[in-house]
Parts: C-alpha cells; sequence; structure tokens
C-alpha cells in the first residue's frame, strides 16, 4: 500500500552526535584549566549518556530539563573525580554534546515531502527535540515532532505514535515508522498498529534499510 505519513526516530536515524568525549577534554582545559586523560573522559560521558537515556523522559519543560542537565552534569562531575561540582561542569558537557544530520536525511525528507507524504518525528528524547532538529537544519517540512518527554511516555509505549498520528490526521494503517531499534522503533510503531521500517546503517540487520537513500525504492516496492 502507499503511505500517506510517514514518521522517523531521532537518534541513529535521522542524526547522530559527534564523538562526545574528545569535546568534553577539550572543553575542561579550556574553561576549567584542567587536564584529562581521554580514556576517563571516556568512560565518564558514558556514565552520564546512561542516566540521560534513562531519564530524558522527565525533562517535559524548561525547568525540568535545566534539573536534568544539572544532575547529568552532576553525575559527569563524580566520574570525572576532580572535584568539581555539576555547575561547574555544565558549561564543558553543554560543549560535548554536539549533534548532525545523517547525510541522507535531508534529500530521503525532500522526496516524501514532494510526493505529498505527511511527516513526523517520533522520538525518546527530551523537550529539546525540535531545537535540536532546527540547529542540524531538518525541522522544517515535519508536521509533527513529537518528544516522549512531553508525551509522558517512551517508545516502545504507543502512545508518542498515536500523538503524532492524531497531529498528522491519518489512521495507523495509512503510516509508517522508520527507526534504527527493533525493540523501541518497530515494536512500538505495531503496537499503535502502523507499519514500521528498521535502519540499521552498520548493515548487519537482514531486511533492514541499510541507510534513508533506500526508502524511496522500498516504498515504490510497497505501493
Amino acid at each position: 500500500m502507499r503511505f500517506g505519513a510517514v514518521t522517523f526516530d531521532a537518534m541513529g536515524t535521522l542524526v547522530a552526535i559527534e564523538p562526545p568525549a574528545p569535546r568534553l577534554q577539550h572543553s575542561l582545559e579550556r574553561r576549567l584549566g584542567r587536564s584529562v586523560d581521554l580514556a576517563r573522559c571516556e568512560a565518564a560521558m558514558r556514565v552520564e549518556m546512561r542516566h540521560y537515556r534513562a531519564h530524558c523522559i522527565s525533562a517535559h519543560d524548561a525547568p525540568s530539563l535545566a534539573a536534568l542537565r544539572l544532575e547529568c552534569a552532576s553525575l559527569l562531575a563524580d566520574a570525572l573525580a576532580l572535584d568539581l561540582s555539576g555547575a561547574d561542569v555544565l558549561p564543558s558537557l553543554t560543549d560535548a554534546i554536539s549533534f548532525y544530520a545523517f547525510p541522507d536525511a535531508q534529500p530521503a525528507l525532500q522526496h516524501l515531502a514532494e510526493a505529498g507524504v505527511k511527516l513526523a518525528v517520533v522520538a525518546n528524547w527530551d523537550v529539546s527535540l525540535h531545537d535540536v532538529l532546527e540547529r542540524v537544519g531538518l525541522a522544517r517540512g515535519f508536521e509533527a515532532v513529537v518528544a516522549a518527554a512531553a508525551v509522558g511516555a517512551a517508545k516502545p509505549d504507543p502512545r508518542p505514535f498515536q500523538v503524532a498520528l492524531e497531529r498528522l490526521g491519518v489512521e495507523a494503517s495509512q503510516c509508517l515508522h522508520v527507526g534504527d531499534d527493533a525493540s523501541t522503533d518497530v515494536a512500538g510503531a505495531e503496537a499503535a498498529g502502523m507499519s514500521a521500517l528498521l535502519v540499521d546503517r552498520s548493515g548487519r540487520a537482514a531486511g533492514a534499510l541499510a541507510d534513508l537513500t533506500e526508502l524511496a525504492a522500498r516504498l515504490g516496492a510497497a505501493a
């Protein structure tokens, strides 16, 4: 069937993050005059990112987002073992996090938009999701940007998908979700009654899209 709408996951599907540890290392030196070896920065960032992923849904507005960021910075400071406060480390944590759009994302989105397909993002993200998409040049063209934090539920819960369907004004059977995680994207979309396609940029998952350049052909075959 031809889909009237396509929703996308964000991280790993449309956007990626620059390696944060070297950026953190550089920022700590520049801002605080602290020299930290790269391995310690990498370990500390893993601690911070695990905490963020587990708690991003709590950041449903600007104050709660600021609180989560400070909490993450405090954990980062502890992991770095530099006798610094979260407030001391927060600017360097901010420096460390830099997103970019995959080069295949914008052409794929443009092709779908020109074909009259409605587009949305559904992501396990805090309320800064739209700002991030704006910064990487992908925000234009989406009729809905649904962050799990704003909904109060994270994929694979079907509620974020249901919110996107309502905002797009389409039935679940008319909508395809594209994402890089089988347990959250594929399972969540199917729980909402949608079809789903997996993106696996490593090329290891059988039947998955290698990247978004394959999406148009795959949709054409399904038309």
